[in-house]
């Protein structure tokens, strides 16, 4: 008897969501739940809710110019299950000038120390309503985070306010498990944000810099606001690279453009997918924002891990000659034609683009310079990562550009 593939499809998916819904059912021995907020700010077992008769006694507190709140002190093992937050005053400059900060195991070092706007998976801290399956913000005004965080001796989680002014009223909730002990697998999370607002011509931008251990690149969130220079020429030619335990000029792996590596093509307009989207697609004010998760396809390294993605665009050849003349920094690297391509960095008997003979019908893509910025998330062997601390507010906040 043949079997309908399309069929078996269907029942293999079913059995998959009917096997994960009975792990609901399921009562860990070892595992008990803990709250963190303003009104337990322990987490200890009976202490939640102790003010005003346990009537919204003290659900927020403010976090002045300047002074951090310590949002969890946790001791021994436990696993962070859930994050989420909302303040006021809720602007651009403030989530990139909040700092969400994570130590694991009595470190002195952050294995987190990012933005909150990007973190919570909003790139360029422009919040918008959606989500995947690591973040959500249902209406664009909070944040959620259901990325598990194991640790074993300890946790310590704080919230830096590096504005110029006072956040007057910060909620959150932070929902753990308490656990008699890790298993020897159990990783580490990290993850880090920096940006370039002018990259060099030719020269990639590094996601996650080289870290040493053994671990796995969960994804990232990134935003580009694009170089006026180039006008309205697409910028999301750029291929994801990822060099993993000693590769050295050549990596291990490697995509074929930006909107590739989110799953889209032809362009990036905005949506929500579970491991792939697109928040920000403003044309008028040359901004995107967009993530990936590696969860179906996971990303492992035994040794070291490095993560680049490529500053390049596309566009016809004679709109790609008036850029150049018009002073644009550009470096063209393929010329496309119809099915085939010529490699313009090796092949040495190709035209230049401004000779006579160079193609008109061609599609040019080259390297440019935009201002990127992103979050790395990514799981380690260990509780420190030994990557630069996080860029002065200053630069976190120069020169962003709001939505149109």
């Amino acid at each position: 008897m043949k079997i309908c593939p399309q069929l078996l499809i269907l029942v293999l998916l079913g059995l998959s969501q009917w096997a994960a819904a009975q792990d609901l059912f399921r009562l860990p021995q070892k595992s008990r739940s803990r709250w963190f907020s303003f009104e337990n700010p322990t987490g200890k077992k009976g202490a939640a809710a102790p003010t005003n008769n346990g009537a919204k006694g003290n659900a927020w507190e403010p976090i002045p110019a300047g002074q951090s709140k310590v949002l969890l002190q946790a001791e021994g093992a436990g696993t962070i299950r859930r994050i989420w937050c909302t303040f006021r005053p809720f602007t651009q400059e403030m989530l990139r000038s909040l700092v969400l900060e994570v130590y694991w195991d009595g470190a002195t070092k952050p294995a987190v120390s990012v933005p909150f706007g990007d973190f919570f998976g909003q790139g360029l801290s422009l919040p918008v309503a959606g989500e995947s399956a690591l973040f959500s913000s249902p209406e664009g005004r909070s944040f959620n985070c259901y990325i598990p965080m194991p640790f074993r001796k300890g946790a310590r989680i704080v919230v830096r306010n590096e504005a110029k002014v006072d956040v007057g009223m910060f909620f959150y909730e932070i929902n753990m498990t308490e656990e008699d002990e890790q298993p020897a697998d159990a990783a580490y999370f990290h993850a880090y944000w920096r940006r370039d607002p002018y990259i060099e011509l030719g020269k990639d931008y590094e996601l996650l810099p080289k870290v040493q251990g053994r671990g796995r690149f969960l994804g990232a969130t990134m935003g580009v606001q694009a170089h006026p220079q180039y006008g309205a020429s697409g910028w999301c030619e750029g291929e994801v690279k990822v060099f993993l335990d000693g590769d050295d000029r050549l990596p291990t792996l490697a995509g074929t453009g930006t909107e590739d590596y989110i799953g889209t093509g032809w362009g990036m307009d905005p949506f929500f997918n579970q491991f792939q989207g697109c928040t920000v697609s403003d044309p008028k004010t040359m901004c995107w924002a967009f993530y990936r998760w590696h969860i179906p396809d996971p990303v492992l390294f035994d040794k070291e891990c490095r993560v680049v993605i490529q500053d390049m665009g596309g566009e016809a050849t004679e709109f790609v000659r008036k850029l150049a003349a018009a002073g644009a920094e550009l470096v063209p690297v393929t010329a496309a034609l119809g099915p085939g391509v010529r490699r313009l960095l090796t092949d040495k008997d190709h035209p230049k683009l401004n000779d006579p003979d160079f193609p008109l019908d061609a599609w040019v893509n080259f390297y440019r310079r935009d201002d990127f910025s992103s979050v790395a998330y990514f799981y380690l062997d260990r509780p420190t990562n030994g990557l630069p601390a996080l860029a002065p507010v200053e630069q976190r906040t120069a020169k962003l550009r709001p939505r149109s």
